[in-house]
């Protein structure tokens, strides 16, 4: 019985509760950063990482923090993290970290990391705190990298820098702000409708 909800909690960020294509969550790094598929994955990872420590961290110490001072702990708690995942990007993979820029440390702020610090690990145990974050970074993961699969494919004939028809029959506005809107709101269609399918 504890295996099968342990599961569900898994499968709620992925599936049921995905941030991006059901919740609407974190719709600034999903727009801005997923001109490209590599992009996309490697916001997605690096706020799954924070999403899993800080969960972990917060369901923890959630009998040692303040009421009055929640919100702001949590805040501390999440930036240590944002700035050890911008800190090893910076030192391991320069060339996303330039690609990503101010996005990454604006982890911080985004109300996906929050608002499942506040309304899950503030109330759960450490290990289903573990399965939330995990659930949670892993559909914002594949959300960030099927949308930038998307843009990049459509705009530019390659997906992954792998090379599927010649550029220049990409469309040019796919690569751009107003091509990360119409891609997602495809993509929010389809997945609603799939979702709809297998209820």
């Amino acid at each position: 019985m504890a295996g099968n909800s342990n599961i569900k909690t898994l499968l709620n960020g992925i599936i049921k509760e995905n941030p991006v294509f059901v919740l609407l969550l974190g719709m600034c790094p999903t727009l801005g950063t997923t001109s490209s598929a590599i992009n996309g994955l490697g916001m997605g990872l690096a706020t799954t990482f924070v999403l899993v420590a800080s969960n972990v961290v917060i369901s923890l110490l959630k009998n040692l923090i303040p009421d009055k001072v929640r919100i702001p702990s949590f805040i501390v708690v999440v930036a240590t993290f944002v700035t050890l995942v911008e800190m090893v990007m910076q030192a391991y993979v320069p060339a996303l970290y330039e690609s990503l820029g101010l996005f990454i440390p604006l982890i911080v702020v985004n109300c996906i990391v929050l608002g499942r610090a506040e309304a899950f690990a503030a109330k759960n145990t450490v290990f289903k705190s573990f399965l939330d974050g995990l659930g949670m970074g892993l559909g914002f993961s594949l959300a960030l990298t099927i949308l930038g699969s998307a843009r990049e494919l459509l705009g530019t004939g390659k997906v992954f820098s792998l090379t599927i028809f010649a550029e220049q029959y990409g469309m040019l506005i796919f690569v751009l702000a107003p091509g990360a809107f119409i891609a997602l709101a495809y993509l929010i269609a389809v997945f609603n409708r799939l979702l709809k399918k297998t209820e």
